[in-house]
């Protein structure tokens, strides 16, 4: 070891050992220091870094309204924690015997063998080539979804997707974890996904809102984070909102930060039982004469056929949604019911829907309850008054910019179109060739032999996490990991490649995820640890291995790549100035500080149709309603799910697993931050008191939750914020399993379920958890999910890699390449298909592309004429287009 590297060894374990953390604006530093500017899902920042050791971060307090301890302590602690994955690793019996058996039952059991770059990668495209050549294509299968890794514009799942769609393509997820039920379902209800669309503007929201209404919405707790790079604009604006005199409301099983900080009256409300609450009100709202006629007239379709089901006359025979009929249902008292729709029918009210409420079993019932109780009161599209089901995400509520911004390399043209829902994985590996429905499509799921992961931990997201385990020892051969971490996916993969931090790689990114008024550059901060190696080179040396190297790189460097993207956005700030000053301003206009969501089609619904099939809201939706879906009705209908404390056993709790306050779903899960809340090295899990006065069990015990398909260890958080009955344990985090199977870290979809939201969106229901509750007195260690595996060293392998003849294999299996596509169609997947994997233009109708593209548009940095081009692209390619 050099002394340089001594050095910086040294600085790094001092660093782990006593959480260096962050500077003051005003901070003075010496000659040896540097401030590099950089970026994250948790803010903007300066890292401080000594000797080539980050020592601390600065945050831009100038920029970020409240800088948060993610960003400025547990960005130091991971960067340098023990789980870091170092060098390429192989599990032992994999190595051993990589096309004979692999012993594949002792995926999370059995050390890991260090191995080289060249080994490591020639083993993975070999093991690509193998099964593509076996099975087809369609047999790999990319879990790399999201892109919620890092912040920058060359995200891994994006890059994979390049990569797979140069040698034949690969099957890939659809839709989302976050938002999948109403994705699929609003588009036809309202013109638009609104999950992921901008919110009215808060100034608007200032002036003219009476009450806001938190439908399971927390703000307060989810913008601590954005896809982009946050700077919590929204918190301070939140604030002056409240002193205007607007009336919060919360209807939630608990009170949360948004609650506290904003003092919010909590209606208490069983989980997954909303729908029969807005059912009700609208029945309330209809009887005593409170509903709008003349709005229902003009902006809806539908109502006589919503109305008979209200009023207990649909053929379904269930009776009338009378409050006392919801009484029994959400726990609410009908007096409260009554209080509540008067309370709305009689001021400017917003309502506020998490997505939480969709991600349960009929989850798209619950939105399209929320949309025809606000369309019946005459509020969708005026000032300060409607419906949003995106104010907890990406700043909710701050301007729009409409700025062109920057993107990196696309993922292109997938060839193989075999698809899987997101939250379906498990369902597909046991039933290869299975048909499914989504969206009114029939579809087959693949035979899947190979799973590659990249920037994604699909083991921590995937629901009954035993059932996929099971999926994955019986049916997949090989499980490939790219990740900077020993994370769950990594601990149960067969070939795992360090990939770096976004601290240890240039990049680049935008903020916030709405208002688009900056642009970040996320500049390398530390050189890469161990021997890990960016995604980008990653995926470039296996496309040189199998052929497609230019093609993937199209001869640029990352810099390159960054300085095109940044030039694309017509700056008014050359890129060299921007790169070395770190940030870049984006004007906003001041028409957009008055913007109101759905405001152009209040005001002229003949010229600003919403994008549905009437042009209309759909409180009856005759494309759901042709579809005859068994489990999604073409009317907003309250269907028992199929577990919640309605038919729970006596002593059953319901479990909620809402977004975590301290991680990005399973990022941050080893950092320190977690010892803010962790309960004796756990995730806290919230307990009522009258739970767990019943139950024996006091503020930090360690309690156990388990059902029929698993159990799992916590720390216990006795609160009067939650109310009894019900448990809140967030999502997201590592896996350690004890000698009885046991989550001994906590780690909620161990006993999740995997039931479909439903027919229509295949969605997850996560949130639709019945569990047992005891105090637990026979954890077997402390949680180790957080330790790195055991390693084993390995000689030379003596691989053979010119004899496996890569580069010659893969050119038989090669996908289409860009050069083919029409103007439209490669804009298309260059410049639309960042997030996620790429939409297919056969997903919707032409009418529903014109609505999601006036939310995708802007982030995909397309002009005008661009814009164009890509429409002309989607309407001829559209789901509806054959029939036009």
């Amino acid at each position: 070891m050099t002394r340089r590297n001594f050095l910086k060894a040294s600085v790094a374990s001092a660093i782990a050992a006593n959480g260096l953390t962050w500077f003051s604006a005003s901070e003075v530093f010496g000659a040896d220091t540097v401030l590099i500017p950089s970026a994250s899902h948790w803010g903007p920042f300066k890292a401080v870094v000594k000797k080539g050791v980050l020592v601390g971060i600065q945050p831009l307090t100038d920029v970020d309204a409240m800088p948060t301890t993610m960003l400025t302590k547990g960005l130091i602690s991971r960067v340098y924690h023990k789980t870091r994955v170092k060098y390429p690793m192989v599990r032992k019996s994999y190595l051993a015997n990589p096309g004979g058996d692999t012993k594949r039952h002792l995926r999370g059991k059995e050390p890991f063998v260090r191995v080289s770059w060249d080994e490591a990668l020639a083993l993975t495209a070999n093991a690509i080539l193998t099964t593509a050549e076996k099975y087809g294509n369609e047999a790999l299968f990319s879990s790399s979804y999201g892109g919620w890794s890092h912040a920058g514009l060359l995200r891994p799942q994006v890059l994979q997707g390049r990569l797979f769609g140069l040698i034949g393509g690969h099957s890939v997820t659809t839709g989302d974890y976050s938002g999948g039920a109403s994705q699929v379902s609003l588009p036809h209800i309202i013109g638009d996904m609104e999950v992921y669309s901008p919110q009215t503007a808060w100034e608007v929201m200032a002036d003219h809102t009476e009450v806001m209404v938190w439908i399971g919405c927390d703000p307060f707790k989810n913008n601590r984070i954005e896809y982009t790079v946050a700077d919590h604009q929204m918190f301070p604006r939140w604030q002056l909102i409240k002193e205007r005199g607007v009336k919060f409301v919360s209807i939630n099983p608990q009170y949360t930060p948004t609650d506290v900080a904003l003092g919010s009256e909590w209606v208490k409300i069983v989980p997954n039982t909303d729908t029969a609450l807005f059912l009700a009100m609208s029945y309330h709202v209809y009887t005593t004469g409170r509903y709008d006629k003349a709005y229902l007239d003009k902006y809806t379709v539908g109502f006589d056929k919503f109305l008979p089901y209200l009023l207990g006359k649909d053929a379904d025979g269930t009776p009338p949604k009378t409050p006392e009929w919801a009484a029994k249902i959400t726990g609410i008292p009908a007096k409260k019911i009554v209080e509540l729709a008067e309370l709305f029918a009689s001021k400017r009210t917003q309502f506020a829907g998490a997505w939480a409420l969709q991600r349960a079993h009929h989850g798209e019932m619950t939105h399209w309850a929320i949309i025809n109780f606000a369309a019946m009161l005459g509020k969708i599209g005026k000032p300060g008054e409607g419906v949003g089901f995106s104010w907890h995400y990406g700043g909710g509520g701050m301007p729009q910019s409409g700025a062109v911004m920057p993107v990196g390399l696309s993922q292109g043209r997938n060839p193989v179109k075999t698809r899987c829902p997101a939250s379906r994985i498990s369902e597909m590996l046991m039933n290869p060739g299975k048909q499914y429905t989504r969206d009114g499509a029939t579809h087959t799921y693949p035979r899947v032999k190979l799973i590659y992961n990249a920037g994604n931990n699909f083991m921590s997201h995937q629901q009954n996490t035993n059932e996929l385990l099971r999926a994955m020892n019986e049916n997949v051969d090989t499980v490939i990991c790219q990740d900077p971490w020993w994370c769950a996916s990594s601990r149960f993969a067969d070939i795992v490649l360090p990939a770096t931090s976004a601290l240890e790689r240039d990049d680049m990114s935008t903020g916030g995820t709405y208002s688009n008024d900056k642009i970040y550059a996320m500049r390398k901060v530390i050189e890469p640890y161990g021997e890990s190696l960016d995604d980008f080179e990653i995926f470039r040396r296996l496309g040189e291995l199998m052929g497609v190297g230019y093609q993937f790189t199209e001869g640029l460097t990352v810099m390159q790549i960054l300085e095109k993207s940044y030039n694309a956005t017509n700056p008014k700030v050359p890129f060299a100035e921007f790169w070395e000053k770190g940030m870049v301003r984006i004007d906003v206009p001041d028409k957009m500080r008055r913007w109101v969501r759905h405001g152009d089609f209040y005001t002229d619904p003949a010229k600003h149709p919403l994008h549905t099939k009437s042009g209309k809201i759909e409180l009856y939706c005759s494309e759901i309603d042709s579809f005859k879906i068994p489990d999604c009705p073409p009317i907003p209908k309250y269907l028992e799910p199929a577990e919640f404390l309605g038919n729970a056993r006596p002593g059953q709790v319901h479990v909620v697993s809402p977004h975590p306050y301290n991680r990005v779903h399973s990022q941050m899960a080893q950092a320190d931050v977690r010892f803010e809340q962790n309960v004796k090295g756990r995730q806290h899990v919230r307990i009522s008191v009258e739970d767990a006065k019943a139950k024996g069990i006091r503020n930090g015990d360690l309690v156990e939750l388990y059902n029929e398909r698993g159990a799992l260890i916590a720390g216990a958080e006795v609160t009067d914020q939650i109310m009894k009955g019900v448990v809140s344990l967030e999502e997201g985090n590592w896996i350690q399993l004890d000698s009885r199977g046991r989550c001994n870290s906590g780690a909620i979809n161990i006993i999740t379920t995997s039931v479909a939201s439903s027919g229509l969106s295949q969605a997850t229901s996560a949130n639709t958890c019945i569990a047992n509750l005891r105090k637990c007195t026979d954890a077997e260690s402390e949680n180790l999910a957080y330790e790195p595996p055991a390693i084993e060293q390995a000689g030379k392998l003596g691989l053979d890699i010119a004899g496996m003849k890569l580069m010659e294999r893969a050119a038989t299996i090669k996908g289409s390449t860009m050069a083919s596509m029409t103007p439209g169609e490669k804009l298309f997947y260059e410049r639309c298909t960042l997030c996620h994997v790429p939409r297919e233009p056969g997903d919707f109708t032409k009418n529903q592309w014109h609505g999601i593209t006036q939310s995708m548009f802007p982030r995909a940095g397309l002009d005008d004429a661009q814009r164009k081009l890509v429409l002309e692209f989607l309407e001829k390619n559209a789901k509806d287009a054959a029939a036009m």
